[in-house]
C-alpha cells in the first residue's frame, strides 16, 4: 500500500512540474554565426652553431653556410583556409668575435624564393648587447606567400673581421617561434 501511495505522489509531482515548466522558441540559426578564433603558439626553428663550424679542416674560414629545412605546415588546405595572420618571433645571440648576415628564405615547391628575412648580426663584444630580436608579421599578400612556403633556407654569411681558427670560441644561436591566428 505504501509503495502504491509513493508512486501516486511521485507521478502527481512529475505531472505538476511538467505543467508549469517554461519554454521558449529556440533559434538554431545562431549556430551559423559562431566564430572560433584560436591562437596557436609553437617553436619554429632552432640552431646553435659553434665558431669552429665556420673553420675548414685545412684551417681556412668558411664565409657562408646554408641549410634547408622542410616547412610544410601550410600543405593542409583546411589550416590554410582558416589562417588569418602569422607572427614569427626571432632571437639571435652571437658570442663569436665576427659579424654575420643571416638570411632566412622561404621557398616554394620548386625551391623558388618567396620572401627573405635578413638579419645583420654584429660581432660579439663584451660591452654590447649581443642579442638581435625581431618579429615578422605575415598578413594579406605576405600571408599568401607564406601559405605557399614548403622549405626554409638558412644562409649564414660571415662578414670580414678577425680570422677564425680551430681555437675560436663562441656560438651563433637562433631561437624562433610562431604565433598563428585562425578564424574557424
Amino acid at each position: 500500500m505504501r509503495k502504491y501511495h509513493f508512486i501516486r505522489v511521485l507521478s502527481l509531482a512529475l505531472f505538476l512540474m511538467c505543467s508549469f515548466s517554461c519554454s521558449s522558441d529556440l533559434n538554431f540559426d545562431q549556430a551559423n554565426d559562431l566564430k572560433l578564433t584560436p591562437v596557436i603558439e609553437g617553436n619554429l626553428s632552432y640552431f646553435d652553431v659553434p665558431a669552429t663550424a665556420f673553420v675548414a679542416d685545412d684551417g681556412s674560414a668558411y664565409h657562408w653556410d646554408s641549410d634547408d629545412q622542410n616547412f610544410d605546415v601550410f600543405r593542409d588546405k583546411y589550416f590554410n583556409s582558416y589562417l588569418q595572420k602569422a607572427d614569427f618571433h626571432f632571437e639571435i645571440t652571437n658570442t663569436i668575435s665576427r659579424a654575420f648576415l643571416l638570411s632566412i628564405v622561404l621557398l616554394d615547391d620548386n625551391s623558388n624564393a618567396l620572401t627573405t628575412i635578413a638579419f645583420d648580426i654584429p660581432a660579439y663584444s663584451a660591452s654590447a648587447n649581443n642579442v638581435v630580436t625581431r618579429t615578422e608579421v605575415f598578413e594579406n599578400v605576405r600571408l599568401d606567400l607564406l601559405k605557399r612556403a614548403r622549405k626554409m633556407r638558412f644562409l649564414v654569411v660571415m662578414k670580414s673581421g678577425t680570422a677564425s681558427n680551430q681555437n675560436s670560441t663562441g656560438n651563433l644561436v637562433l631561437r624562433s617561434s610562431a604565433t598563428v591566428y585562425l578564424e574557424i
